[in-house]
This record gives structure tokens, C-alpha cells and sequence, in this order.
């Protein structure tokens, strides 16, 4: 499966390689390909969970869900509700990770012009 995008995990399997194995062969391998879920709807769980963490990783998972076929306008949705069940600086600051994809999306979409 596509892996979020940061590139991260290879800079952590430096220091940590027992911790990028299990990811990529438990966490991806295993759960994410499990059929049980479609791919979008492990996006959005993992998504609404890491903005309720404040976690580093939501932005990445944020363009992972995109890609797995969530929209804008559902993160958006996402955001609004997490914002009374977790705390509105939480939910401003993945409103803000979202406005950096959408805007990156954008700049790329318009130099491809």
C-alpha cells in the first residue's frame, strides 16, 4: 500500500529499525490491507484520531486520504466536528494542515498549466 507521505519512517529506521519494521510490515502489510475497511475509511479514522493526538503525523495521513479517495470538503466536515469533541486549537491546527495541502495542490495544479 502507498505509504503517507514525509518520507519519515526511513529517517526513523535509522534509530529506531525494530519500530519501521513493524510499521511497514504489521501496521501497512497487515491491518491497512485488511478488507474489512475500504482504504478511505482507514484514512478517515486515522486521520480524526491523530488531529484529536495533535500527532506530527496528520498532515501526511491528511494527503493519504485524499489520495484514498476522501475530499476537501470531508476533512473539512472532519475538522468542524472534531472541534467539539477533542478542542478547537486542535481542530484549527489541522484546518491549517489542510490549507497547506490544498494550497500546495493548487500551486502544483497551476504550474502544470
Amino acid at each position: 500500500m502507498k505509504r503517507p507521505a514525509g518520507g519519515r519512517g526511513k529517517e526513523l529506521a535509522a534509530v529506531a529499525p525494530l519500530l519501521d519494521k513493524l510499521t511497514q510490515e504489521v501496521l501497512y502489510d497487515r491491518v491497512w490491507e485488511r478488507g474489512e475497511l475500504s482504504k478511505r475509511d482507514r484514512s478517515l479514522i486515522t486521520i480524526t484520531c491523530l488531529i484529536a493526538l495533535n500527532r506530527e503525523q496528520t498532515q501526511g495521513h491528511m494527503e493519504l486520504g485524499l489520495e484514498n479517495g476522501l475530499t476537501v470538503e470531508e476533512l473539512g466536515e472532519a475538522i468542524a466536528q472534531i472541534a467539539f469533541y477533542a478542542g478547537w486549537p486542535v481542530a484549527v491546527s489541522a484546518a491549517r494542515k489542510l490549507k497547506t495541502i490544498v494550497d500546495a495542490q493548487s500551486d502544483g495544479e497551476s504550474s502544470n498549466a
